[in-house]
């Protein structure tokens, strides 16, 4: 019979540990063996609202791929408040961090509020494939069609 080898990993099942684990945070090893940072990631807007006031989001459907990273820029140039309102999406992304002026949010995010005027960006990664309701959770928004779609296609 054949002898197991126990205890120490191999060293090339620990670089490929250790290169999937990098790769997992988006992060690359440069030509020189030190960590080079990840790429920027593709940046996508949606509009809360519109100047006039028309209760919608535009576009009110979007697509994000699987796996890859995203800076959404939300803003809201309408002169009341929004809700950026998209439960079952959050919970099917890794969420990086909300930024809105110099507030810095961690964690788990489910609905944004966006006050007239304002600019938030959410960076992430989506990870969960599907079709997620999109809505503006203030009385008498979606109903007056403030809603959408955020789908979440597989990668490749």
């Amino acid at each position: 019979m054949g002898q197991q080898r126990v205890g120490r990993p191999r060293q090339g099942g620990f670089l490929a540990l250790v290169m999937g684990l990098l790769m997992a945070l988006g992060l690359t090893l440069g030509a020189s063996g030190a960590i080079a940072s990840p790429p920027p990631p593709e940046t996508v807007t949606i509009h809360l609202g519109t100047p006039a006031d028309n209760l919608r989001f535009e576009p009110d459907q979007l697509s994000f791929t699987a796996g890859q990273r995203y800076r959404l820029v939300l803003d809201n140039p309408s002169p009341e408040k929004h809700y950026f309102t998209a439960k079952d999406f959050a919970d099917g992304l890794w969420t990086q961090k909300v930024q809105a002026g110099d507030v810095e949010v961690k964690g788990a995010i489910h609905e944004l509020e966006l006050k007239p005027g304002a600019i938030a960006e959410w960076v992430f990664v989506p990870e969960r494939p599907g079709l997620y309701e999109l809505h503006c959770a203030i009385a008498g928004h979606a109903e007056a069609g403030m809603v959408g779609q955020l789908e979440i296609v597989s990668a490749g």
